[in-house]
């Protein structure tokens, strides 16, 4: 990698972090926090903010860094821009076009990368940045968000299988195995297709899919044998295998309730992806990513485990506050939910360089 490409690295994961907070406020607005909002639109803007204004500038600029070419950068700063755009409510459009044109930058780099080495686990991964694509053309052309949430999701549920599958490579696997992930996969990107059409179907399609996948990483994912090792080893994999099951869950609602528009059933489903999936899984790549990022020397310590906790613990009081239809539950569970995270980074930047 070009050494001055690490000056592109810090700006452009600030643009992600500034997106991130943006997100989390906005969140803890439409949960019903009375708080001042900076732009009448931004409670409205939670999802897309989340998901390609964060996941989008970080994935982006993570696959940037891996590639080591100037031009593939220009994804980050596309979804960074337009995150802080979108977060700000300057230029009214501008911010979802140019977070299109950023996923759609982000397919190009994954035709590049098949192209040069084409495997089972960089198609899944290209087919995640394609669903980020859709899913934000759909948002940019005004289709409602609970129509093409799943769209989102799967840009982070494809990113995630594909980099594990590419680690699982390291135990060996049976043909059954390769099968079933390769069916699973298929039947989550059919639900997707099919909610375009009949969105109902497509639901319970895909969240068929979402099942499938969790069972398989549950069931193949080499954190199974890491989970027996210690130090960062260790906690990355209880990273991994909490989060699946907070996967598992999405996919069983999904499967049960099929095509929700809003409340409760909506809340817990998605927020089984989106926060105890993905942040699970942020949780244990972080001490790895932000050294590879911004070349910081993160030190792993037991704490790390307390946020962890508390994320779950949080995320299961909201799910119960929504589920159950209590009110402070789902308010104090989604606050501490953005305590936890914002605390899980504090902690990465303190632990920074100390031997």
């Amino acid at each position: 990698m070009d050494s001055s490409n690490k000056n592109y690295h810090f700006p452009l994961m600030l643009l992600a972090v500034i997106a991130l907070i943006a997100a989390a406020w906005a969140g803890l607005l439409r949960l019903g926090w009375q708080w001042p909002a900076l732009q009448p639109q931004l409670p409205l803007s939670h999802g897309p903010l989340m998901v390609a204004g964060f996941f989008g500038t970080l994935i982006s600029l993570e696959r940037a860094v891996a590639a080591g070419k100037r031009w593939t950068y220009l994804s980050p700063l596309l979804n960074g821009v337009g995150g802080v755009l979108l977060a700000s409510g300057v230029g009214g459009q501008i911010g979802p076009i140019l977070l299109s044109l950023g996923s759609a930058w982000l397919v190009l780099v994954f035709v590049v990368v098949l192209r040069q080495h084409l495997a089972g686990y960089t198609l899944v991964m290209a087919l995640g940045a394609v669903a980020l694509l859709v899913g934000n053309l759909l948002w940019l052309f005004g289709w409602p968000v609970y129509t093409f949430v799943l769209w989102w999701a799967g840009f982070l549920v494809l990113t995630i299988a594909g980099e594990r599958l590419e680690l699982s490579r390291m135990v060996p696997r049976s043909q059954f195995s390769n099968t079933s992930f390769a069916l699973v996969t298929v039947l989550y990107l059919a639900g997707l297709v099919v909610m375009l059409l009949a969105w109902d179907w497509g639901v319970h399609i895909a969240s068929a899919g979402i099942l499938g996948l969790a069972i398989w990483l549950l069931r193949y994912d080499i954190a199974r044998r890491t989970v027996q090792q210690e130090g960062l080893t260790r906690f990355i994999a209880v990273c991994l295998l909490s989060g699946y099951g907070w996967l598992l869950f999405s996919g069983v609602m999904g499967l049960i309730y099929g095509g929700v528009a809003a409340g409760p059933i909506y809340d817990a489903m998605l927020h089984g992806v989106f926060l105890g999936f993905v942040f699970a899984m942020v949780f244990g790549h972080a001490p790895i990513i932000f050294p590879a990022v911004l070349g910081l020397n993160i030190q792993y310590r037991p704490p790390f485990y307390i946020p962890l906790a508390l994320l779950h613990a949080s995320l299961l009081l909201r799910t119960v506050g929504e589920l159950a239809g209590l009110g402070w539950a789902r308010l104090w569970g989604g606050l501490i939910n953005v305590i936890v995270v914002m605390m899980y980074f504090g902690m990465i930047a303190v632990f920074r360089g100390h031997e």
